[in-house]
């Protein structure tokens, strides 16, 4: 029977000597020279049987900080919105880890490394600084290299890129990831049609272009993205009514108002986000000497137009609104008048003429007074302008507006008239040096050259300019060539590049 040894000592030193002897033990596998008596060689069972104690040693897994970066524009605190992970989630790199809105935009923030979530350091509605930590992110210790920024926010194109994403007006919308993805394999993302939500590509749409890539590059499709359905397919499956019957209408529902809930208390809560933005530019903007004018055009030539090219747009899949012919008209009369599509600088000591059109549209959203801007109209079509304003409409709708399309304008056009009001007293947005505001289109009488009364379509107009630099009859002739150019619009065909 084997005989047990027992040995008493700290249980440091019993671990520091089991793994010596497991040691010893293993390199009498691999050498037989190394299976040699060693003075300090204990085994803990004497005879035929060897057992030796065990240890297993497991590798920590680093837990990195992720931090909120420095995102531009002077921002050093911003709101979480939403979180896209949750506590234990595993995460790849460029993954949406939570969307943070500033003082001026809506950021999504992506994360650097691959590992699982095991800490959110915000609730939704808080305010996160700069430099602070967002979650705690356990990765494998091969991808901490040294040290370096935690936080990227949805990464930036190069020219070259960008060059790829917007080809004559249209615009690709993808996640970070999904544009990885197409840059790795050398696809252009105006060339593959997105099927998700609003026309977004998603990582399914690469593959798919991926699997029918036959080595020649596909022509784009931008008209794809939206398909209308057939009249077959939307007429409901009844028998075919008769010729003489007068088809109904449909219904338009009526818009729900909620219910106005009355608590008796007063409460507090800070100004953020947009809000915070607007009051901000509004003490700047109140600053300037604002000079108005006021005008009404007969939109009824335009009003035809409309009618004509509306059934066209719609089949491109682009809803057309008379925006579009009120920008590129101003557009068309910012380049007789250089001087309202300038800024002044602070001390008031230099002009600066802008080069491109960057034509703005105040957007009443859930989060407030949105701005964002229609770039370089100077080079755009009426069908161009509409198809970028689908798209800022419809990211202003779900509150996804990012830095590019806030910042950057040079006019601004209000149409305070969508939600009802003939004039305003719109407000300039520094740095620029004037603004419009649009009334709504009313039906009303008026006299034609004839001398009779018919019935037209009319628009009120309330201009804005910086009184400092712009005087009445700059203005007052601007505003002249912007109304003949949609009183007339077969006049626009002539200015047109």
């Amino acid at each position: 029977m084997a005989t047990v040894i027992t040995v008493r000592g700290p249980f440091a030193f019993m671990r520091r000597l089991v793994s010596a002897r497991l040691h010893r033990h293993c390199c009498s596998k691999v050498q037989a020279a190394c299976f040699v008596s060693q003075p300090y060689s204990y085994s803990l069972v004497a005879g035929q049987q060897h057992r030796f104690f065990r240890t297993s040693y497991v590798a920590a897994r680093p837990v990195m900080q992720f931090k909120l970066s420095d995102i531009g524009e002077g921002i050093m605190e911003v709101t979480v919105k939403e979180w896209y992970v949750k506590e234990g989630d595993k995460v790849s790199q460029f993954d949406s880890i939570c969307e943070v809105q500033s003082d001026k935009a809506s950021v999504t923030i992506t994360s650097r490394y691959d590992g699982i979530i095991r800490k959110l350091y915000y609730d939704v509605d808080s305010i996160a600084f700069v430099g602070k930590p967002l979650v705690d992110i356990e990765t494998d210790a091969g991808q901490v290299e040294g040290p370096q920024e935690d936080v990227v926010e949805t990464p930036a194109m190069s020219q070259e890129e960008h060059t790829h994403q917007e080809i004559k007006g249209h615009k690709t919308q993808a996640t970070p990831a999904v544009r990885r993805l197409a840059m790795e394999n050398n696809i252009k993302l105006s060339e593959v049609v997105g099927t998700g939500k609003d026309g977004r590509i998603l990582k399914e749409d690469i593959l798919h272009f991926i699997a029918r890539q036959t080595g020649a590059i596909l022509p784009p499709a931008p008209f794809q993205e939206i398909r209308l359905p057939s009249p077959e397919a939307v007429a409901p499956s009844t028998p075919a009514a008769k010729p003489k019957e007068k088809m109904t209408p449909p219904s338009i529902p009526t818009p729900s108002i909620p219910k106005p809930v009355f608590t008796g208390k007063d409460h507090t809560e800070p100004i953020k986000g947009f809000q915070k933005a607007m009051v901000k530019t509004m003490s700047a903007a109140l600053k300037i000497p604002h000079f108005g004018y006021k005008d009404e055009v007969d939109l009824s030539q335009l009003v035809r137009l409309r009618s004509e090219l509306k059934g066209l747009t719609e089949s491109r899949g682009v809803k057309l609104s008379y925006m579009p012919f009120f920008i590129k008209a101003a557009s068309l009369g910012l380049l007789h008048f250089p001087i309202l599509n300038s800024s002044l600088d602070d001390n008031c000591t230099n002009i600066t003429y802008k080069a491109a059109h960057n034509i703005g549209l105040a957007m009443d959203t859930s989060q407030g007074l949105l701005v964002p801007n229609v770039k370089n109209v100077q080079m755009l079509s009426v069908f161009e302008i509409a198809v970028e304003l689908n798209r800022l409409q419809t990211l202003g709708a779900a509150g996804q507006l990012g830095t590019a399309d806030l910042t950057g304008g040079t006019f601004t056009i209000s149409n305070i008239g969508s939600i009802g009001g003939t004039y305003a007293k719109p407000v300039i947005l520094p740095p620029e040096v004037a603004i419009g505001a649009l009334g709504k289109i009313q039906v009303l009488p008026r006299f034609n050259h004839k001398g009779d009364v018919v019935k037209a379509h009319i628009m009120n107009v309330s201009w804005s300019a910086d009184h400092r630099i712009i005087d009445g009859a700059t203005m007052s002739r601007f505003s002249n060539l912007w109304r003949s150019y949609l009183e007339n619009p077969a006049s626009m065909v002539l200015d047109l590049k």
